[in-house]
């Protein structure tokens, strides 16, 4: 299997499935004497960390990391950086009454044509399980941005279902379980999620993502801009159906004459185009959103067929998340923050 590895300069590979031993990444092109210790890294993946609260998937993983190369009493050492994390609370009999049916929506469907196998134990190698380690490799990527330019990636919720966070007030992004910057919403929240636990459902949602303090200059057209590079990154986020870069969608219903940022002697005085012109970071806020389906796991019988093309009638089990959305946060700002890192890397090679 091709495609498991991202970034140019900067490069991630990741290995693992779902219900195998471990999971694991190497990361390639970080330059040495960057500090970083174990606990920096860990913070992140406690963010994404299945079964902290009753919201998410009841799945019990620690995902604590461990780091067996390229880093030396807290510095990078320029060598590749090993990690690896310990897959624990698996229950693969969960999966024994789907190993010949495909679940709709799944990569089940696809991946058995193409490859004429498929690890059926939670979804295998498709499973959302592996973004753990974009996440431990993304922790240091935001710390080389945030030790170089201060620049700051913030993930959080901006609507799940029907329910839109209309207060976007930052600092309360960490202070709920749903990464919500609006406390007034909360209680809708945790009502919606309560009744698609009930019925065995689950629900889409749009986070938003702001990147504070980019240098301007980051990107390179024509076919490798700054936007296209974040979507392919973005887009390689499980359950992760569209992407908007500023005014996105919106800029379809509007006239150039009211869509256009105006430039000042003292700098821009909007941001439709998100921080990005030409596929060159403006030095402006990069604004970006993303549109997360629903989770594909439900308990609500569904038809399908088996490896035999027979009419089924599936109801998956398991601990599923009713709203992926949650926990793709802390994974859409390490995919992120590897991106930026991997340009600015690119920058320096060819400006600097």
């Amino acid at each position: 299997m091709s495609g498991n590895s991202i970034g140019t300069i900067l490069r991630l590979t990741t290995f693992g499935e779902s219900h195998g031993e471990a999971i694991g990444g190497i990361l390639d092109g970080v330059p040495p004497k960057i500090p970083i210790c174990n606990m920096e890294i860990q913070k992140e993946l406690n963010r994404r960390r299945p079964g902290q609260s009753k919201y998410i998937s009841q799945r019990k993983e620690k995902d604590l990391v461990k780091i067996f190369s390229g880093i030396f009493e807290g510095y990078t050492t320029g060598t590749s950086i090993g990690l690896i994390i310990k897959n624990e609370n698996y229950i693969t009999e969960d999966y024994d009454n789907i190993k010949n049916v495909y679940r709709p929506n799944h990569a089940d469907f696809s991946y058995f044509k193409k490859y004429g196998i498929r690890d059926y134990r939670g979804g295998g190698r498709s499973s959302a399980r592996e973004t753990a380690i974009r996440v431990a490799a993304g922790a240091i990527a935001k710390k080389y941005l945030y030790q170089k330019y201060n620049l700051k990636i913030i993930g959080f919720l901006k609507q799940i279902g029907k329910v839109k966070c209309n207060i976007i007030d930052l600092k309360q992004i960490e202070k709920n379980a749903f990464f919500s910057p609006d406390p007034g919403c909360i209680p809708i929240l945790i009502n919606l999620i309560k009744n698609l636990n009930k019925k065995g459902d689950s629900i889409g949602a749009k986070i938003g993502i702001i990147i504070k303090n980019v240098p301007i200059g980051l990107g390179d057209p024509i076919f490798d801009k700054l936007d296209a590079t974040l979507a392919h990154s973005l887009m390689s986020i499980n359950a992760v159906k569209g992407i908007e870069i500023g005014d996105g969608f919106s800029c379809v219903k509007k006239y150039g004459s009211n869509s256009y940022d105006e430039i000042t002697p003292k700098g821009f005085k909007n941001n439709h185009s998100g921080g990005i012109l030409g596929g060159i970071s403006t030095g402006q806020n990069i604004l970006i959103s993303l549109a997360i389906k629903p989770t594909s796991s439900i308990k609500i019988p569904m038809k399908t067929i088996n490896t035999h093309g027979i009419s089924k009638i599936i109801q998956i089990n398991g601990r599923h998340d009713p709203c992926i959305g949650i926990r793709a946060i802390p994974v859409a700002e390490a995919m992120v923050a590897l991106t930026l890192m991997d340009h600015d890397l690119r920058d320096q090679a060819q400006c600097k």
